[in-house]
Order: structure tokens, then C-alpha cells, then sequence
């Protein structure tokens, strides 16, 4: 029998090119760990201040009992038509992430009534707060997405029990108490006054502050929401109002970066 030599050769080469093909492939297997934490000590938490003029407790609490599945509300209470309320610091928005965060946009559901602003200092209301950004009024978000910079938080410190006007001044520190109550993380409406309590982004700056503005090294790693519900004269009574309101976030500067 005549063997094509050729063809012997081309096949040995065949089985020695796919060997060593399947030698670059393997199996590996990497760990991946992660917490779920109460919404007061996560990377991007949620402290109280204000108190809800329905029963003289926290305005920001558990939503339900505070297991391991908790969950925040804001509970206003009861009003009436032809009224406004306005809660200057319902919450603050804190960032404990190691990079700076940016605030793009929110999407309220059910949100008629409802007008809410991000500032930085809680005890003034917003319309005098030059700090204060629009972001939302009775079913608009005035077109902001998810490309929008509302407010651009200074990297955190990691720490959940303080949030930092300037996080390079420890001087600055704000300590978050803990809500037997309302088992929530809150700050005293004793600490709002004064500009060492009062929140800049990157790149804010008021006419105290001797510098241009704020980098991610000296910015506040925290902001005050405030919340006003402003009913008009015709809105009928009866019945209850309930809604979502959902931040946008998303890293604005990569840790490690210059």
C-alpha cells in the first residue's frame, strides 16, 4: 500500500496544533465577598435630621420593622389644601464610597405635590441656600438623565458614624448619633448652623472660603435634601398619598486617580 507522505505529515501537524491550542484554556476560580448593610452605614447611606410634624419623631425612618431587609420612608404626616411645608434637611445623602460620586438625576413616582432640592447648609431653606440645586417640582425633573452633574459628592472616609464638611479637616467632622426610634443614623439640628457644618461640592465655594472651589480632596462627602410638599387650594382631601423617590448615581472619579 502507497502512503502520501505529505498527508501523514499535515496530519501529524494537525494533532500537535490542537494540543497545544487546548493547553492555553483552563479552569480557575475566583471568591467574591459583599456586605448588606442597614441603609445608614452603606457606602452611599442616608441620615436623618428633620422631625414629621405627625408625631414628633424622625421624618426619615424605617419603612416597617428594621430587620434585615430595611427599608426607608419619609413619613409627612397630614396636611391640608392651600398649604406648604418645607423640610430643609428631611435627609442627607452621604458618601462614604473611596471616590468621588456624582448626583446625575432622580425619578419620583407618584411625585404630585412634591418640590425637592439638593444644598449644603440644612437649616436655611433652599431659595436662600446659594448651593441649592433644583431637582424636582410636581412631576418634573426639568429634563435631567443620566449624562446630568447635580451635585458631586468628595470621596468618603469609610467612616458611618461622621460625615465631613472639608474631608481633608477632621475639624469639620459632624458625628451621626444612632435613632432608637426610628433606627436610623441622624444628626442634631444643633449642628446646622455655622459654615463648618455647611456642605460644598467639587468645585463650589462661598465667599468664606478662600480657595476657587472644592476638589474631590477637600469637597463635603455629604449634601442636605430638602423636601417641601406644596398643596394647592382645589386638591381634594381623603385618602393617601405614597410614592418612590430613586437617586442616580454614579462614579464621577475613579479611586487612584490623579
Amino acid at each position: 500500500m502507497r502512503v502520501d507522505r505529505r498527508l501523514t505529515v499535515l496530519g501529524v501537524m494537525l494533532v500537535i496544533l490542537s494540543m497545544v491550542m487546548a493547553t492555553q484554556y483552563a479552569t480557575t476560580r475566583i471568591g467574591y465577598s459583599y456586605s448588606i448593610v442597614h441603609p445608614s452605614d452603606a457606602d452611599i447611606r442616608f441620615v436623618g435630621c428633620d422631625n414629621s410634624s405627625e408625631d414628633g419623631l424622625r421624618l426619615l425612618r424605617i419603612d416597617g420593622t428594621n430587620g434585615t431587609d430595611a427599608r426607608l420612608k419619609v413619613e409627612f404626616g397630614d396636611v391640608a389644601a392651600n398649604w406648604n411645608k418645607s423640610y430643609t434637611a428631611a435627609f442627607a445623602i452621604v458618601i462614604e464610597e473611596q471616590f468621588a460620586v456624582n448626583l446625575t438625576h432622580l425619578v419620583v413616582n407618584n411625585g404630585t405635590y412634591m418640590q425637592i432640592w439638593i444644598h449644603g447648609n440644612g437649616s436655611i431653606l433652599a431659595d436662600n441656600d446659594p448651593t441649592a440645586r433644583y431637582l424636582w417640582n410636581n412631576g418634573s425633573n426639568f429634563g435631567y438623565t443620566s449624562n446630568s452633574s447635580l451635585w458631586q459628592f468628595a470621596r468618603g472616609d469609610g467612616d458611618p458614624s461622621t460625615m465631613l464638611s472639608n474631608i481633608s479637616d477632621t475639624g469639620t467632622t459632624i458625628r451621626n448619633y444612632w435613632d432608637q426610634t426610628e433606627y436610623v443614623k441622624y444628626v442634631s439640628p444643633t449642628n446646622l448652623s455655622g459654615d463648618e457644618d455647611d456642605a460644598l461640592p467639587i468645585g463650589g465655594s462661598y465667599s468664606t472660603v478662600p480657595d476657587d472651589g472644592r476638589s474631590r480632596d477637600n469637597a463635603s462627602d455629604f449634601a442636605w435634601i430638602q423636601i417641601s410638599l406644596d398643596i394647592p387650594s382645589g386638591a381634594p382631601s381623603g385618602g393617601d398619598w405614597s410614592g418612590t423617590i430613586e437617586f442616580h448615581f454614579k462614579a464621577d472619579t475613579w479611586y487612584g486617580e490623579d
